[in-house]
Order: structure tokens, then C-alpha cells, then sequence
């Protein structure tokens, strides 16, 4: 059975670990925290690869835009070094490479094994700090004529509430995200010092004003599928990530689909685990390998 040596290169950790075509991870999971320097970034990988020199191919899952070649970051994220959508991931090795965006592949990941599985048109929202998107349409992933489809930065509002992280007014990752549920309880609250922590553990105490913004919070999930929805027509969302624990998938599903104008869809949460970028990104790249 083939395998791949899997990376996930997020702003804080980078992950690597060995899966095989059943998308079961095979070897200890070596985590790093993310260095300051491209040179450290490049080092951890070099040093990932000369480890596991037995794989058939080399898989990355990456905060930032990929390109449709699935080669190299085209636009990256804030946290991560000056220059490092300019690393030239296949000089790395001798082996096939594939790079992807961590939600596509976190994306693939449930459509392959987890909660979409069987689901020809599926998009996942990773709800955390702030919000991750992956479309699979006809059961291929979707990825726009750049590589970039997927972002979730569509607009809510259009009169300039809230600055997203991205430079933008108002995109649905300002409102989703657990950033989104911290400003939303700030405003409500009138409380500069609250913290999600805070609003998820009064809600589950049943506390009205906590409650109350929980409730805000997950409405603007809501918003945001419901337009997604009747834009894609997908079988099922699929919703991940540490957010995505609190909220009421039965609820979401009920309000989306007595609002949408298309055919009703299902709403689940991820199964795929912690790890789904690596494993999506690894079947991607064995199966890019076996064409």
C-alpha cells in the first residue's frame, strides 16, 4: 500500500506524520511549533523528508492559497514568515510533492472518510479562530480559476460594521469565526473583557445574556449556509473545527432549510478528526500519483 509523508504548515504549528491510502496515519505525529524564519520552516521540512525517505510522495497542507498546479502558495497568511509563498516545495525532495490549502485538503478528508462521505456536492466550514472553506462539486474539489475558491469572505452586511482580519468589511469569518462570537459578545455585552471562554460557559449554565449572544453567534452560521446553499446546492455542510463543538448542527440544518429556495441539504459535524488536513492532503497526493 502507498504512502505519503504528510505536513500541516499552520501559523502556530506544523504537523508531519505518514498516511496511507486508507487515510489512516501509520507513524508518530511530530508536531513543531511554527518558526519565525522561512530558513526554520524549510529546515523542519528537509528534516521531516530525510526521516521518512520509504513514502511515495510528499503531501503539504498549508494556510494560504494554493495554485491549481498544486505546486506552491500563491497568496499567504499573516502569520506565517515574509517570503513564503516563494518556497519551491518540490526542490525538496526527488519525490512527488502536492501541495494544497489546509481546508481543501481538511475538505477531502471528510468527503474521502468522514462526515460527507458519499456526498457528491459537500462544503465544509471550519469554524475556529477564524473561518476555513472547502467546496467538493460533482466530487471533485473546487478551486476556482486561480486555486483560491473557497475563502469565506463573502459579505454579511454591506454598511461597514465589523474589519475582518483580511482588510475587508464584514465577511462571514468577522461574524462565524470564534473572533466573530467574541466581538459579537462585546457588543451585546458592553464588555471588552469577555471572552468566548466566557460566553460558552454562561451558555451552558443557562445564562440569558450569554445565551443570548451564543444564539447571535450561531445565527450568523446560519446566515452565511443559507446563502451558500442555495448558491451550491450541496448534499450536505459539513462543519469542523474547535467551534464548531458548541453549535446545534440539528438547528442550523432546520433553520437553513426552511429558508433556502433550493432542494434541502444536511448539515453534520466533522468526523474526520484533528487531523484532516494531513489526510487530505495525502490522498490527494497519492492519488494524483496513481493517474
Amino acid at each position: 500500500m502507498k504512502k505519503a509523508l504528510a505536513f500541516d504548515i499552520g501559523g502556530t504549528k506544523i504537523y508531519y506524520t505518514v498516511i496511507n491510502e486508507l487515510g489512516e496515519v501509520v507513524s508518530e505525529i511530530v508536531k513543531n511549533s511554527t518558526p519565525k524564519t522561512l530558513e526554520e520552516i524549510v529546515r523542519i521540512l528537509r528534516n521531516g523528508i530525510s526521516e521518512y525517505s520509504d513514502v511515495d510522495a510528499v503531501a503539504i497542507a498549508t494556510a494560504g492559497a494554493v495554485n491549481n498546479e498544486n505546486t506552491r502558495v500563491i497568496s499567504s497568511t499573516g502569520n506565517l514568515p515574509e517570503g513564503y509563498r516563494e518556497i519551491d516545495f518540490q526542490n525538496l525532495t526527488n519525490k512527488k510533492v502536492f501541495v494544497e490549502n489546509d481546508a481543501n485538503a481538511a475538505a477531502w478528508a471528510e468527503f474521502k472518510i468522514g462526515s460527507s462521505k458519499n456526498c457528491p456536492n459537500s462544503i465544509m466550514l471550519t469554524l475556529g479562530t477564524g473561518v476555513g472553506g472547502g467546496i467538493i462539486l460533482n466530487n471533485k474539489l473546487f478551486k476556482g480559476k486561480s486555486g483560491a475558491a473557497g475563502e469565506m469572505h463573502f459579505k454579511m452586511y454591506p454598511d461597514k460594521r465589523r474589519k475582518c482580519t483580511c482588510g475587508s468589511w464584514d465577511c462571514f469569518e468577522a461574524y462565524a469565526s470564534g473572533t466573530g462570537l467574541k466581538i459579537t459578545a462585546e457588543e451585546i455585552s458592553d464588555n471588552k473583557q469577555i471572552t468566548t471562554y466566557d460566553v460558552i460557559d454562561g451558555w451552558k449554565r443557562g445564562c440569558p445574556e450569554m445565551t443570548k449572544i451564543f444564539n447571535t453567534w450561531q445565527n450568523h452560521i446560519i446566515q452565511g449556509v443559507i446563502g451558500l446553499a442555495n448558491i451550491f446546492d450541496p448534499d450536505c455542510f459539513v462543519l469542523s473545527g474547535s467551534m464548531a463543538e458548541f453549535v446545534d448542527v440539528e438547528k442550523i440544518q432546520n433553520d437553513v432549510n426552511d429558508e433556502i429556495v433550493t432542494t434541502p441539504t444536511i448539515v453534520r459535524k466533522g468526523s474526520a478528526g484533528n487531523y484532516s488536513g494531513m489526510i487530505g492532503a495525502a490522498l490527494l497526493a497519492l492519488e494524483s500519483i496513481n493517474k
